[in-house]
């Protein structure tokens, strides 16, 4: 006998509303890549500029969350696991809020970025590789990690004592080792123009269409 009491409680509003409402599709932009990549600067960016075109997006940054809805994690192999299942779960409500959601998030592992592709409409979730060698991540180094992990000061430390799965088919990839931040901002900026993902597809009180 099943004694769950949860029941699952639908909107009069759907998803379908709120992006009429917003002039735009909603979707995840999962940024990956190693730490010292550029994902945070790339995001946060990438939120200005769209910002400027009126369209609603929102940063969901890996460091940020570990202040407030993922501050009881640490880093090893399970922890880094549901850390992209929590992250995902957020996205997917922001989705079904009608907004651009944009993930700064290293997830290092394969099965947990499709994990959380797999729990999305096919066209919600769109895998960005901000692809720096890690030579150049070293080199900036912005929070002092790599010096750290290379002196047995932290554990577990992605491309260093912990590994990071280079995605198989990512929609883009951005080599911001070779491609100033600017750049790396318009190259992200036309596939999303290409795509129709910054634009109505639909006017006149008509519905948008996913897929």
């Amino acid at each position: 006998m099943n004694h769950n009491p949860l029941v699952w409680h639908n909107s009069r509003i759907t998803k379908q509303d709120r992006q009429l409402l917003n002039g735009h599709r909603s979707y995840v932009l999962w940024f990956t890549g190693l730490s010292g990549s550029g994902k945070s600067t790339l995001s946060t960016a990438l939120e200005h500029e769209l910002y400027k075109l009126q369209c609603r997006s929102y940063v969901l940054d890996g460091d940020n969350l570990r202040y407030g809805l993922n501050q009881d994690l640490g880093f090893q192999p399970k922890d880094r696991s549901e850390n992209i299942r929590r992250i995902g779960e957020v996205a997917k409500l922001m989705i079904d809020g009608g907004m651009i959601v944009i993930v700064a998030a290293i997830s290092p592992y394969r099965q947990d970025r499709d994990g959380v592709r797999s729990s999305m409409l096919p066209d919600e979730f769109i895998e960005i590789h901000v692809k720096c060698s890690i030579e150049e991540c070293e080199r900036r180094d912005p929070k002092g990690m790599y010096k750290k992990a290379r002196a047995g000061e932290i554990t577990h430390f992605t491309g260093v004592s912990a590994p990071y799965e280079f995605p198989l088919n990512p929609h883009l990839t951005i080599e911001t080792d070779k491609l100033t931040a600017a750049e790396s901002v318009n190259a992200v900026m036309e596939y999303l123009h290409l795509h129709g993902l910054i634009i109505a597809e639909e006017k006149d009180g008509e519905r948008l269409e996913q897929g």
